[in-house]
């Protein structure tokens, strides 16, 4: 299946449909059923002690499984996560930005599946895992 939407729509998307977050992520790399978004990690992602907020790690995990739905369906705002899973592994590394690597699954008529590993950019062992279903709106 080609991509319905490229990086740079992506981001235009997020932007128009949700400027309050559109500056917290950059897409590093976009193909078919596969990115990795970045989250520029700013002091109000960070929780007591200085490491990344586990909401912040959800948050990350949701947009680029929601950005990898997207460029496979096309500028849907209403494809919406029906569940998530997450396990938190380890601390980031003080400092770094966060990378998600998201791989759709399944991509049905109504539902996709997905899957996403949340790493420190200077570490190669994830700090977080997640499952991801999103609802899709029907045409």
């Amino acid at each position: 299946m080609a991509l319905k939407m490229d990086a740079a729509e992506i981001s235009s998307f997020l932007y128009e449909a949700f400027p309050q977050v559109s500056g917290d992520f950059e897409i590093r790399d976009l193909q078919e059923n596969y990115i990795e978004v970045v989250l520029v990690v700013a002091e109000r992602h960070l929780r007591p002690g200085g490491t990344v907020s586990g909401p912040s790690m959800f948050g990350l995990a949701d947009v680029a499984a929601y950005f990898n739905v997207l460029s496979m369906i096309g500028p849907k705002a209403l494809a919406v996560t029906t569940n998530c899973s997450i396990d938190f592994m380890r601390k980031p590394i003080f400092g770094d930005n966060l990378i998600a690597k998201s791989k759709v699954l399944k991509l049905g008529r109504g539902l996709a599946v997905t899957e996403c590993l949340i790493f420190s950019e200077r570490d190669e062992r994830p700090v977080a895992r997640a499952n991801l279903t999103y609802s899709l709106p029907r045409k």
